[in-house]
């Protein structure tokens, strides 16, 4: 009798773990023709690691559990990326990867200081020292100066560019909606996890998606003293 149990006990088995198993389902189309379903998507399991492709009817079925991302890849489209909130079926629409160029409207130009636009057939002309040393030439020793300040701005341009793309893509309203946090400790999270415009520099396109998710879920794990960010040291003279 014992020895039939356990039989029956190795032949339940895969169907138990079977049952313990959960699956994200749904359909991957073109974002432009939305009734256009996509075959062989890539649908991946950032978490885990697995991975399936879809179907004609581009349909998949993943292992999965709410808190994985999911990335969508196929040749010719922009990769999207899914952080699981709930394993309700989804409908994934992915864009075109062809660049495209809008017509831009020149209003104004402005001639860059490196092209050269001497007049060809003008008479060069040397600045000579006004001192009395014969034979001396002034130099312009101005122009590097210049060079440096014009980098500089450059620079500065650079990471206001940089800055101002992070606060678009990384703020309590995206956060929300991608991890469906909205507890108030949020901004602590926001204030330690920040990427940095070095952070963005390095990786393009910076996937914003992958990297929320990634951080939170670390974020997350912390203790609950080492969630929150450090006070400010108070002023002296203050009470």
């Amino acid at each position: 009798m014992l020895k039939k149990l356990y039989l029956l006990g190795l032949l339940l088995l895969p169907l138990v773990t079977l049952a313990q198993t959960t699956y994200i389902t749904g359909n991957v189309f073109d974002n432009e023709q939305r009734g256009l379903a996509l075959q062989d998507v890539a649908v991946r399991n950032i978490t885990t690691k697995a991975l399936v492709v879809t179907g004609k009817d581009g349909r998949f079925a993943l292992a999965a559990k709410a808190g994985d991302l999911i990335s969508f890849g196929l040749s010719g489209y922009q990769t999207d990326t899914v952080y699981l909130t709930n394993l309700f079926a989804k409908n994934i629409y992915l864009r075109s990867a062809v660049n495209t160029l809008n017509t831009v409207n020149i209003t104004t130009a402005k001639i860059s200081p490196f092209l050269d636009t001497k007049d060809p057939d003008a008479v060069a002309a040397r600045q000579v020292d006004a001192s009395k040393n014969r034979g001396g030439l002034r130099l312009g020793l101005g122009y590097g100066k210049w060079r440096r300040q014009q980098a500089k701005e450059r620079e500065l341009e650079e990471a206001a560019d940089i800055n101002e793309e992070i606060s678009k893509n990384f703020n309590k309203q995206v956060i929300q909606k991608l991890v469906g946090y909205k507890e108030k400790d949020l901004e602590d999270y926001i204030g330690m996890y920040r990427p940095t415009p070095e952070q963005i520099k390095a990786e393009t396109p910076f996937n914003y998606t992958y990297y929320i998710a990634t951080t939170f879920n670390e974020w997350k794990k912390l203790p609950a003293e080492s969630r929150k960010m450090p006070s400010l040291p108070k002023l002296k003279g203050n009470p």
